[in-house]
């Protein structure tokens, strides 16, 4: 519910966009402008992914995160403007949602 997706942009496999998320342009010239997501990227309820930018796969962006820049694969994004965190396998990713940027994790 409340989900924008740009006409150009380019959404993977096993995506999960939660309610109120933004993949939205940044210019209204011709070509690509809007966002690719990855296989396996999960974007949190009231997100916004700007410009012509790539989400690796395997990518959570956090609840109300403003990503305009690229993001590696396996990152956590959080904060605006978002900022990427690697992420390694078997993480529990709600703790690194969850804490302020000063809190040691």
């Amino acid at each position: 519910m409340g989900v924008v997706i740009g006409e150009t942009s380019e959404v993977g496999d096993d995506v999960m966009l939660y309610h109120g998320v933004t993949l939205g342009g940044r210019t209204r010239t011709s070509g690509k402008r809007h966002p690719t997501l990855a296989d396996g990227v999960m974007v949190g309820a009231g997100a916004k992914i700007l410009g012509p930018v790539t989400i690796g796969a395997r990518s959570v962006v956090g609840a109300n995160a403003v990503v305009t820049r690229d993001a590696p694969e396996d990152s956590v994004l959080v904060g605006v403007p978002a900022k990427p965190r690697h992420r390694t396998v078997g993480d529990d990713t709600r703790a690194l949602l969850t804490a302020p940027d000063y809190y040691a994790i």
